[in-house]
């Protein structure tokens, strides 16, 4: 934050163009009851443990809802996405109740995600050194689909528990402009802090190949508010010494910088009407992509979430999106696009991604269709068929009756 602001002030171009085109939102501690035991402990003899867990006992980073297992269930049974959405999932009931086993860190945190729609998040944590990118939660073997076989010449290896996000190859992207980025972290010819190197070399992992579990924040973030949210073990001490902050700074300064830059990356853009006017809740879908974003979830000011620093950037307008408004991270290359609403004919493009930091303007004009007078006749005659009338054939009072109401 200091480092931002400072060369911000100095005038530093690519700082500059980072503070003024990004939203930027940096949180110092999710858990600060734990980080205050953790302190008080100090970095000497392991007893930072002490702050893994909030002074309630929840381990935050475990506390949400599951939903990418709820999703798994919906799609075993067919109902995904006509009856259960790909995207924006919600928040089960029961987990909102006031006496369900949830931390207040944790409701707090929702209700941020829920307040400003996030589009590129990270959370910053300890004890090794990769990058995490969902999903976290691993698919019981009996659930999982049948999957397209890898090519022989693939780097990962076939495990019938991972279940990869659509967004598989642009959370790799992500991740690997991390940690390529990072002085050290692809240096893992001497393993893993702890045991063997899990990313083949390369500094990042799927979470659920290396440390699965149910109810994490990146899981969440995605399915239930679209941001693309990955985790950051920035070093194999969970409570490095004063001593050593300053290199810990210089290993991670440019993949920060780098990280928060790849939120220009994809395409943007308005979805209006005929008259100009922006569509709200309009859906974008990207081929070969099964999940959906919505338009009036994005702000113009891209939003990126670094938790894990405190204090602000310096003050710049802050232009919040229409309602027609729409952001979508995406890697390099060339993308066919729909843009989909209710009562509106849908409206298909093909819409590039460069190398170059930018994202591609991409608009949608829709027109407006039938379909919403044809439901509504449909509602009145009970969604059932409309019984064609046969000249010649008088009609009862009944079906006079109703063809005096659909008229």
């Amino acid at each position: 934050m200091q480092f931002l602001c400072k060369e911000y002030q100095d005038g530093n171009p690519r700082v500059r163009s980072l503070v003024t085109e990004t939203r930027i939102h940096l949180v110092p501690s999710l858990n600060p009851d734990g980080y205050e035991l953790a302190r008080e402990a100090g970095s000497e003899l392991g007893n930072w443990a002490l702050g893994h867990w909030t002074e309630e006992g929840y381990d935050l980073f475990e506390n949400f809802p599951d939903l990418a297992s709820a999703l798994w269930a919906a799609e075993e049974r067919k109902l995904v996405p006509h009856k259960f959405p790909n995207n924006h999932i919600p928040v089960p009931e029961h987990y909102l109740a006031e006496d369900a086993t949830v931390a207040v860190e944790t409701r707090a945190v929702m209700a941020w995600m829920d307040k400003n729609p996030f589009v590129l998040g990270a959370n910053l944590q300890g004890g090794e050194k990769l990058v995490s990118y969902p999903f976290d939660t691993a698919r019981p073997i009996s659930e999982t689909p049948a999957v397209t076989p890898r090519r022989p010449d693939d780097y990962e290896d076939d495990n019938p528990e991972l279940q990869e996000t659509p967004d598989h190859a642009i959370f790799r992207w992500l991740a690997i402009s991390y940690a390529s980025a990072h002085l050290t972290m692809t240096e893992t010819f001497r393993g893993g802090c702890h045991t063997q190197d899990m990313t083949n070399a390369m500094g990042i992992v799927q979470g659920a190949k290396w440390h699965p579990r149910a109810g994490s924040m990146n899981d969440f973030s995605y399915l239930h508010t679209n941001c693309l949210e990955l985790s950051i073990y920035l070093g194999c001490d969970k409570f490095p010494h004063e001593s050593e902050l300053q290199q810990e700074w210089e290993n991670n300064k440019e993949s920060l910088l780098t990280f928060m830059e790849q939120v220009h990356r994809g395409i943007k853009g308005l979805v209006t009407d005929q008259q100009g006017e922006p569509i709200a809740n309009a859906t974008i879908v990207v081929g070969g992509i099964n999940h959906n974003i919505k338009t009036g979830r994005a702000q113009r000011w891209v939003l990126g979430r670094v938790p894990a620093a405190p204090c602000h950037p310096p003050s710049h307008p802050a232009s919040t999106a229409s309602s027609g408004d729409y952001w979508r991270i995406l890697n390099p290359g060339e993308y066919r696009v729909s843009a989909r609403a209710e009562g509106y004919n849908p409206s298909v493009k093909t819409c590039s991604v460069f190398y170059d930091i930018g994202a591609t303007q991409c608009n949608f004009v829709l027109s407006r269709s039938n379909w919403k007078r044809i439901r509504e006749i449909m509602a009145m005659n009970g969604n059932r068929p409309i019984r064609r009338i046969v000249p010649g054939r008088p009609m009862t009072p009944r079906e006079r009756m109703r063809l005096r109401m659909r008229l």
